[in-house]
Order: structure tokens, then C-alpha cells, then sequence
């Protein structure tokens, strides 16, 4: 895979995927902390970058976190999430946080759901533009 002026390639295919996410706590409660903050972006840009993907924005609130991501055609969105959640769970579970043993329980740190919206390239209006221009065969 190469990377050039945001177009990458891969051995069959040219892409240029981003996907934006956003992930809630358990129960909306707030236990984020700046250093939380700091330690969840090396793990999600750890866990991106073993899925071939790229954390290109990362921050949060006391009980949220936005990334933007890169990512490949054959990573399914929904198995990037699921590792991300997961190892960033474990991992800052581990750490051992006051503010998160006492307000979370039960081994969890996030919300079961999330959002997931595509985002990067034109317009869909200038890409239905684009396909309408096509000259159709007669």
C-alpha cells in the first residue's frame, strides 16, 4: 500500500476511505481525563495501524471520543470497532484510573452502540452530478 496526495493503492484496487466514529461510555458517564484522552489516542492509533488503517484525528469529552480513521477496503467497519472498543477497554481498565473504577463496573467502558459515518471526497450532489454526465450508450 502507498500513499500519495491522499489517494492510496493497494494490489488491485485505488481508495480513498475515511470514516468518521464516535464512541460513548457506559451509561454516558464522565470519567475521561485529559491523560485518559492521551493514553486512549496511542492505543486506537496502535489498534488502527494493525488493521493497515490511520487515526488521522482523535479528542474527546469526559464521556466521548471522535476519531477520523483512514482505512483499507478489506477492513469492515464494524471489525475495526470492535477491536478498537475492545483493546482500548482492557487496556485502560488495566491502568487502574480512580475516576473509572468508580463510576464503571463490570469490566466495561463503553457503550454496546456507536456512530459511524462516512465522510472525504466530493459532495454526493457533485457525484450524482458526475454520474448523470455520463454519456449513456445508445
Amino acid at each position: 500500500m502507498t500513499k500519495s496526495n491522499e489517494i492510496r493503492t493497494g494490489r488491485h484496487c485505488v481508495y480513498n476511505l475515511h470514516v468518521h466514529l464516535v464512541f460513548v461510555t457506559k451509561y454516558r458517564r464522565g470519567v475521561f481525563t485529559k491523560e485518559i484522552l492521551e493514553d486512549l489516542r496511542e492505543i486506537m492509533a496502535s489498534v488502527c495501524k494493525d488493521f493497515e488503517a490511520e487515526l488521522l484525528e482523535f479528542d474527546g469529552e469526559d464521556d466521548l471520543v471522535h476519531l477520523l480513521v483512514t482505512y483499507p477496503p478489506k477492513v469492515a467497519i464494524s471489525t475495526l470497532v470492535n477491536s478498537l472498543k475492545g483493546v482500548s477497554s482492557r487496556l485502560i481498565r488495566k491502568k487502574n484510573y480512580t475516576q473509572i473504577r468508580r463510576k464503571l463496573w463490570g469490566g466495561h467502558l463503553w457503550s454496546p452502540s456507536y456512530f459511524a459515518g462516512s465522510c472525504g471526497g466530493a459532495p454526493l450532489s457533485v457525484i450524482r452530478q458526475y454520474i448523470e454526465s455520463q454519456r449513456t450508450p445508445e
